[in-house]
């Protein structure tokens, strides 16, 4: 849809535009805070199945993938204190402007996993997910903002997330991408930040 790449090319540059002094403070709490880059880069899976770098603030110490799950539990003790901060405000995820601008995501979209819990996805909804570009926002990120904190309360994480949340995840996927237009969008941004505010 060409009306929603303009969509997202005039909101994602002038949020990056607007936010830089932001961006700017965040990335020099994060190096006086822990060493590593101020951005962390993960592979996800994009629009037809295509793997994209998704771009972040780091908040977790360096090679934290190598020191347990791909998914955040609770406090997990990898989380640093600026991180825990950023995640809680959902700032670490301002980076991906720059994946809305390089068109590997929408502003609003089904939020891009990485390959490991594709494979659980069902055929004919990986089909239609993965149709449209991935987005930073949708109706999954509302409904579940305090994911971590839940999958913190279940002795087995892993399992919680792909039994009980991913399936309720992609019914709200699917629903998406059935009513997906920009008015449908814009009401996600609004209903977004006021979550987070």
């Amino acid at each position: 849809m060409i009306a929603k790449r303009l969509f997202d090319l005039f909101f994602s540059l002038s949020g990056l535009l607007i936010l830089a002094p932001v961006f700017s403070i965040v990335a020099i709490w994060i190096k006086l805070d822990s060493p590593g880059p101020v951005l962390f880069r993960q592979v996800r899976v994009g629009r037809y199945g295509k793997l994209f770098r998704i771009f972040k603030f780091r908040t977790m110490c360096v090679n934290a993938e190598e020191k347990g799950r791909q998914i955040t539990v609770g406090e997990d003790p990898r989380i640093t204190r600026s991180g825990r901060f950023l995640r809680r405000n959902k700032l670490d995820e301002l980076p991906q402007l720059l994946n809305v601008v390089k068109g590997e995501m929408s502003l609003v979209g089904p939020r891009p996993e990485v390959p490991r819990y594709i494979e659980f996805y069902p055929e004919r909804l990986r089909r239609l997910i993965l149709s449209v570009p991935p987005g930073i926002t949708d109706f999954a990120s509302i409904e579940y903002k305090s994911e971590s904190t839940l999958l913190g309360q279940s002795d087995d994480p892993d399992s919680l997330y792909i039994r009980e949340i991913l399936p309720f995840k992609l019914k709200l996927y699917e629903r998406y991408v059935i009513e997906r237009s920009l008015w449908v969008d814009t009401k996600i941004i609004f209903r977004t930040l006021r979550a987070i505010v």
